[in-house]
């Protein structure tokens, strides 16, 4: 069965008489969610395009890339021959996300608005939206896998493992993905472009967005500095205790970080790494060489864990981690600690572990669920010789 047959025979499994199903495909102006629109209307699925604009995003000479976006939303049903709206969610994203992601950087960690977006907008805001327009599902063009079995939804990973993203959608539940459509899953990217191609989709050849959610590419610390003050510190080698340099603001510098430090070529020429931060003396620590103990953990405590089967694994649970998007899976066990926290032993130590991004879980293919990095527990103490 190739990929497309394996589709059909999902989707066919979850709705036999597509023709009668209204789906309601969140479209970005992009090839993927426009693939997923295309899909779905060859299947018989009767298919509205909504564009969400969540984030006012007008440069300084007028332009705004949403407006760019959302034209190619209506060329591209107009080609296929489906309804299209828009639906403004700014005050929304605001509130839920770009909030959070405000307060993570000022507790000086490192968030993953994307987690925070899917859960609160795509698969609330706008789920909610649909339902309202009649829909009886949504689809989003993620590189993602659903199947039910026994009455529960199980979250699978995308066939193509470089496009993969349920590492992002750990955060969803039963309801929500009971409404779920994800029909590119199934596909590998260069397919998903030849069948944008085959029939002439506007977006067959545009660039793939990157970013932050819905805010996009653009010069990071310019941007966080327009809503964060910044504050300059020292830069200290952890091993010395000697002052290298002095940096932009804690919020500015990711745990491991090798780039854009400014102190290359000194000491043995090594490459110099973000090992710490200290909020209290707003000192950025740093280590020379990537096999110092600081830049490595032993495990982790994870806070605000959702488990995406309504029945939670018996414990310790043996699975397999991510704690960074397109990272090789790490063995690990869970053991719970009340309060939706759970302690993370890792098998090996990892190294650069970030609290506030993601921890997410499998079992093979299936994404078991995930939650936030509170705190890392160290391979040794950070000061230690």
């Amino acid at each position: 069965m190739n990929n497309l047959e394996a589709l059909t025979a999902s989707l066919e499994t979850r709705f036999p008489d597509p023709s009668k199903v209204r789906v309601v495909v969140g479209m970005s102006g992009g090839v993927d969610s426009s693939v997923t629109a295309l899909l779905l209307k060859k299947q018989g699925f009767d298919v509205v395009g909504v564009f969400m604009k969540n984030w006012d995003d007008t440069d300084e000479f007028g332009v705004c890339t949403a407006e760019e976006d959302a034209e190619d939303v209506r060329r591209v049903c107009n080609q296929i021959g489906i309804p299209y709206y828009t639906v403004n969610f700014e005050q929304e994203y605001y509130d839920k996300v770009f909030e959070y992601f405000l307060a993570e950087y000022r507790a000086g960690r490192t968030p993953n608005p994307d987690v925070m977006c899917n859960r609160e907008i795509k698969f609330g805001e706008f789920l909610q939206k649909a339902l309202e327009l009649g829909a009886d599902a949504i689809a989003t063009g993620h590189y993602a896998r659903l199947e039910q079995r026994d009455g529960k939804y199980e979250l699978l990973r995308g066939v193509d493992s470089n496009k993969d993203q349920t590492y992002f959608l750990h955060a969803l539940n039963q309801a929500q993905l009971s409404r779920a459509m994800f029909p590119i899953g199934h596909l590998q990217k260069p397919d998903v472009r030849r069948i944008a191609e085959e029939f002439g989709l506007y977006t067959a050849k545009k660039k793939d967005s990157t970013g932050v959610c819905f805010i996009g590419e653009r010069n990071f610390k310019e941007f966080l500095s327009q809503y964060l003050p910044a504050k300059p510190g020292n830069m200290v080698d952890i091993v010395s205790g000697e002052t290298k340099g002095r940096h932009d603001g804690l919020m500015y510098y990711t745990l491991g970080q090798r780039q854009g430090l400014g102190i290359g070529g000194s000491g043995t020429g090594e490459p110099w790494f973000v090992a710490s931060k200290d909020l209290e003396t707003n000192t950025l620590y740093v280590v020379q060489g990537d096999a110092h103990h600081s830049l490595y953990s032993v495990g982790l405590t994870a806070a605000g864990v959702n488990w995406i089967s309504p029945d939670e694994p018996s414990f310790p649970v043996r699975c397999t981690a991510k704690f960074r998007y397109r990272q090789p899976d790490q063995g690990v066990t869970l053991k719970p600690l009340g309060d939706g926290a759970y302690d993370v032993v890792f098998d090996a130590p990892q190294k650069a572990i970030t609290p506030g991004q993601a921890v997410v879980f499998y079992d093979g293919e299936v994404c078991l669920g995930g939650g936030t990095i509170d705190k890392v527990h160290m391979l040794e103490p950070a000061g230690a010789k």
